[in-house]
């Protein structure tokens, strides 16, 4: 049987796609049904940080098999149980500061938006009602339901959504590459955002600590989020760290935002929190937030049906255990320049214009013109046309693009699971190198 549209019953996400059939997966590696193996440098979407199958994803299975055994489904307003208070413990004992409770969800995007929702709370609560707007970056993403979508420095979903998001304010994301003096590079657009909207309406900031594939993996300096949290503590604005796709242990730390000395007031996770075997998500939140609602309404008043759901929970605490057991992000942290320097002979083709990132988070970004960083015209679907080339070499990259003015910009995002070996980590770059030669 094909799998494609309309062959099959399945509303695929791509309809006028030919699908392989996965059937088996292992390490950094995925197998279809004719026994064709594909390498995956990207984890899917930059979440199988654990890789795929093997011992560890046994484990989790076992967890969860085990918790849906025991309780199946329980309601968040009515009950509490192990799974849920266990990961909710162990996970705040690795959050900086006084990140001390964690609020579990299912998907990045339903945790954006619940993060929005406490930004908000919080700040009607504590006697600001006029407080509502959200600043954010651009280009940035931050998950694909209305308010997430409406924050998200991605044009070209405004072009179908536009009449369905909000208008809310944004900035200029930091771009080391092509401007790192420019508007992004400091606080100072943030401020003078903040100025022009009035502080009295600014309810929170939101942004990644470092970029994921809108930005390509740039690293702002630690400079940047040093007055970007003073700009935010001086206007009485929440912070909010978007980590759901640069957050545990992907930049070789288990929260990105540690790279900076940084402590946002609202941290949300995602994606590698469940290392891809069942939707989880979390907002984790600073005491005196919580404090606050407690002393005040009561309740984070966010209904959400499969919030603090068992079995997930069960989920991210076998993956939590794996991270630190087996020392992974460590592993990460050591692997970064072995990974970065196999990916440094991707200079030699002209058409290669930066790599940047962190860890097992790296971006490469493709330019018509080294020497002007030049973007490809968006007509030539570079990062599109590459991404497809690589899979046909058995080589899975994340491409993205836009990221230059909206429109133009071409890169991929190469985040293999932490297992990778280091064989594999040059495996992944002479298949990189094929694929660019072939496109020439």
């Amino acid at each position: 049987m094909p799998h494609r549209f309309p062959e099959s019953a399945v509303f695929y996400r791509k309809l006028r796609h030919d699908f392989p059939l996965a059937v088996r997966a292992e390490g950094a590696w995925i197998e279809d049904e004719s026994g064709r193996r594909w390498l995956d440098a990207s984890g899917g979407a930059a979440v199988a940080n654990l890789g795929h199958g093997g011992p560890l994803a046994g484990e989790i299975a076992d967890a969860v098999a085990a918790e849906m055994r025991g309780l199946g489904y329980i309601n968040g307003t009515q009950f509490t149980h192990r799974a849920g208070e266990a990961l909710a413990s162990e996970l705040v004992a690795l959050t900086p500061g006084d990140l001390d409770f964690a609020y579990f969800l299912g998907s990045g995007s339903e945790a954006i938006e619940a993060a929005v929702k406490l930004a908000r709370q919080v700040q009607v609560e504590a006697g600001r009602p006029d407080k509502w707007k959200v600043i954010s970056r651009v280009p940035s993403y931050h998950g694909n339901t209305l308010a997430a979508l409406a924050l998200s420095g991605r044009e070209h979903y405004r072009t179908v959504y536009g009449p369905l998001l909000l208008d809310l304010p944004r900035i200029p994301a930091p771009d080391l590459y092509r401007d790192p003096h420019g508007p992004g590079s400091t606080g100072a657009a943030l401020e003078a955002e903040i100025l022009r909207q009035g502080p009295e309406s600014i309810a929170a900031f939101i942004a990644e600590p470092i970029g994921g594939s809108s930005s390509g993996a740039m690293v702002p300096p630690r400079a940047y989020w040093d007055e970007t949290a003073a700009i935010c503590r001086r206007y009485d604005i929440l912070l909010i760290a978007d980590e759901v796709l640069c957050g545990m242990g992907r930049t070789g730390r288990m929260f990105a935002c540690e790279h900076f000395g940084l402590v946002p007031d609202i941290l949300v996770l995602g994606k590698g929190l469940n290392a891809g075997m069942l939707p989880l998500s979390a907002v984790v939140a600073r005491r005196p937030l919580v404090e606050l609602l407690a002393a005040g309404s009561g309740a984070f008043n966010h209904a959400q049906t499969y919030s603090h759901q068992p079995a997930t929970c069960a989920a991210g605490l076998a993956t939590l255990r794996a991270l630190v057991g087996e020392r992974l992000v460590e592993r990460v942290a050591r692997l970064e320049a072995p990974f970065f320097g196999a990916l440094d002979r991707l200079r030699g083709d002209r058409r290669v214009g930066d790599i940047r990132g962190k860890g097992f988070l790296a971006a490469v970004e493709f330019v018509a013109d080294r020497a002007t960083r030049q973007p490809f015209a968006r007509a030539e679907r570079f990062a599109e046309r590459f991404t497809e080339r690589a899979f046909a070499n058995g080589l899975i990259v994340w491409p993205n693009a836009g990221n230059v003015d909206g429109v133009r910009g071409d890169l991929v995002v190469v985040a293999p699971p932490f297992t990778t070996t280091e064989d594999e980590l040059e495996e992944i770059v002479r298949r990189f190198e094929r694929t660019l030669k072939e496109l020439s």
